[in-house]
């Protein structure tokens, strides 16, 4: 298994990560965004960063709501796809979200489980202090998380899934406190495997890191109709801070 610290970097920007997830649910994605622009009553052309922002999904739906989004990601296959999208009010850029951000945003979106990536917990509070900083006054943060608790209670360890013609082995399990997902398959003679790994956050954690960088929680939702928050029933841990 490919488990170097960086496993993301290699596997977002294979094809075969693609295939795998090219099934996600824009109309899901399309929906929480309505809900959370309108629940933050973002004025139009506010200015919002998508980090990371994958091939784009997010950031382009943002940008048919009236916003000016800038959508960022490690990977560099991503971003040339994303790219296609871009007019005067939507750019992509290769950008790793560990680094200073240089400009101001009205608020930034970190979506789908885009964080918690890294074995030192000081990487993943380097992203919150990077993205506190890149926010204006009074700017926002939306962190959509999975919701750690129901991932233990609902774990299928092992399936396969069949997608263009290649079938992708996955095997989950919780150990030394992330949640790992090993997927391997053969494709075009070759035999493949990675492993990506989420740090097992819970709210009370995630709390934790928000509080050492000064970002004050505000709002925590439990799926993209912006329910109420409950670690044993939620899909989703959505936290809103300032």
């Amino acid at each position: 298994m490919n488990t170097t610290t960086d496993w993301f970097t290699s596997w977002f920007n294979t094809p075969y990560y693609h295939i795998l997830y090219k099934h996600r649910n824009d109309a899901d994605a399309q929906f929480f965004m309505r809900n959370i622009t309108s629940f933050l009553q973002l004025p139009k052309l506010s200015r919002i960063a998508d980090l990371p922002c994958g091939k784009g999904r997010h950031a382009v739906y943002l940008n048919s709501l009236g916003y000016d989004v800038v959508g960022g990601d490690l990977s560099e296959n991503s971003i040339e796809h994303a790219k296609q999208f871009e007019n005067n009010t939507l750019h992509f850029e290769v950008w790793d979200m560990r680094k200073p951000i240089e400009s101001k945003y009205d608020a930034v979106f970190n979506l789908f489980t885009s964080f918690g990536y890294f074995e030192d917990d000081n990487e993943d509070i380097a992203v919150l202090r990077s993205i506190k900083n890149g926010l204006k006054e009074n700017g926002v943060f939306v962190l959509d998380f999975l919701n750690v608790e129901k991932v233990k209670n609902t774990l299928v360890k092992e399936e396969v899934k069949t997608i263009d013609g290649i079938e992708f082995n996955i095997k989950k399990e919780i150990k030394d406190g992330f949640i790992l997902k090993h997927i391997s398959f053969t494709a075009e003679g070759k035999s493949h495997s990675y492993t990506e790994r989420v740090k097992f956050l819970t709210l009370e954690k995630l709390q934790s890191y928000f509080d050492s960088v000064g970002l004050q929680v505000t709002h925590v939702f439990g799926d993209y109709n912006l329910n109420v928050f409950n670690s044993q029933s939620s899909d989703r841990l959505i936290i809103v801070a300032k």
